[in-house]
């Protein structure tokens, strides 16, 4: 609902590359949530309630003994592996606090892919038994996110006359922002257009820049009630709109489905999203100083960027490479931490902090007068989710 909750807590660990954290997924859960709590001003045992995503492995009942909460009065885990609910997590916590279920939840997500396998890697061998609509990919050698997201990206870019260097606006773009970041996995690591263009392909239409990082790491955020968030000493965050949905026979065609023939094939899935954020908070894109779109590849985020509301298809290519993207002069600075690309990837929740940093005021890269911060999660996958922050209620 409009403004009864906010964002009081922010915490992360420490930005591993894979296989580099010397903490278990489950510690770097601990550790992020310890922070999110010193932060808000709270004992972390005061925190009675957890959402995660993506099938998250540090569960509430893990999490509740090693932290030691008094109680635990509601837990949530929204659907499917992706970052696509990274938002959605927001929208839950909202509903659970406004609704009076839990005082102090809180959203995270942990991944220590060094520990459990890496997201990005096909590690089928020999004969498998190929689960519904992996029928339709596997058996071709689609096996990986990278794989399926090419072709979505592939149809969009050839429908709307998108060149690479669109999407190299992108992948510049968070590669800028983390050289202002020192917590950045790419901090001092600065990327030129000649870098981009040269790097290797991937899957066309993705370079080796157009795909986010992997990473060891964790990030957390603690939700309450407004009126309990105005008590606190730090600025509230509040949540002005959030949602969680699937369009209309989402599942039929795109990322997950045999849908290649479908016209509605190239999307994000965020039409409906980008309605449903923007008739509840009450404002629209053009009232938006500063977002962050998960990067899973440049192309994804491109698409999401439209679907949002923020130009035209067949005008994008044109809108970011004039610079629209780049902090400080940019129409739209977009993942100003350095986002999947260049700070972290923790399944996308690194967003939602910096997005929460932003009405704050204590950006790397700080956007003048912020008002409205939007964060947008997964594109291509399903629920997709968005959540806009704002500095009122």
């Amino acid at each position: 609902m409009r403004g009864t909750s906010a964002i009081v807590g922010i915490g992360e660990s420490t930005y591993y590359r894979p296989g580099g954290s010397p903490d278990s997924e489950l510690q770097l859960a601990v550790t992020a949530i310890t922070n999110a709590a010193a932060d808000a001003g709270i004992d972390v045992e005061e925190i009675d309630g957890f959402v995660s995503y993506g099938n998250d492995r540090s569960t509430p009942s893990k999490l509740s003994t090693v932290l030691g909460v008094n109680e635990t009065k509601f837990a949530a885990l929204s659907w499917d592996g992706g970052g696509n609910n990274v938002a959605g997590t927001l929208a839950i916590a909202d509903a659970a606090v406004t609704a009076g279920y839990a005082d102090y939840v809180v959203c995270y997500r942990s991944l220590a892919q060094g520990e459990y396998g890496r997201f990005g890697q096909a590690r089928v061998t020999g004969r498998v038994r190929v689960p519904e609509e992996g029928a339709f990919r596997i058996p071709y050698g689609v096996m990986v996110p990278a794989h399926w997201y090419a072709m979505i990206a592939q149809r969009f870019m050839y429908e709307h006359g998108i060149t690479e260097h669109a999407l190299a606006e992108i992948s510049l773009a968070a590669y800028a922002h983390a050289q202002r970041n020192p917590r950045a996995i790419r901090h001092g690591r600065e990327l030129t257009k000649d870098d981009y263009l040269n790097s290797r392909w991937i899957v066309e239409p993705f370079r080796l820049f157009d795909c986010c990082q992997e990473n060891d790491c964790s990030a957390a955020v603690i939700v309450t009630s407004a009126e309990r968030a105005r008590e606190l000493d730090k600025q509230p965050v509040y949540i002005r709109s959030a949602a969680q949905g699937i369009d209309y026979r989402g599942a039929a065609g795109g990322a997950v489905g045999a849908g290649y023939a479908d016209p509605d094939f190239p999307t994000a899935h965020y039409k409906n999203i980008a309605d449903m954020i923007w008739s509840r908070a009450g404002v629209g894109p053009k009232d938006v100083q500063v977002a962050q779109f998960y990067e899973n590849f440049t192309g994804l985020a491109l698409m999401a960027i439209s679907e949002m509301g923020f130009s035209p298809p067949d005008e994008i290519e044109e809108w970011v490479r004039a610079g629209n993207l780049r902090w400080p002069d940019g129409e739209l600075p977009i993942n100003t931490s350095g986002g999947n690309l260049a700070e972290a990837y923790v399944h996308g929740f690194e967003l939602v902090n910096e997005a929460a940093r932003q009405v704050r005021g204590e950006s790397t890269c700080q956007v003048d007068n912020v008002e409205f911060s939007l964060v947008v999660a997964g594109p291509g996958a399903l629920p997709a989710s968005a959540a806009l922050l704002s500095v009122e209620p």
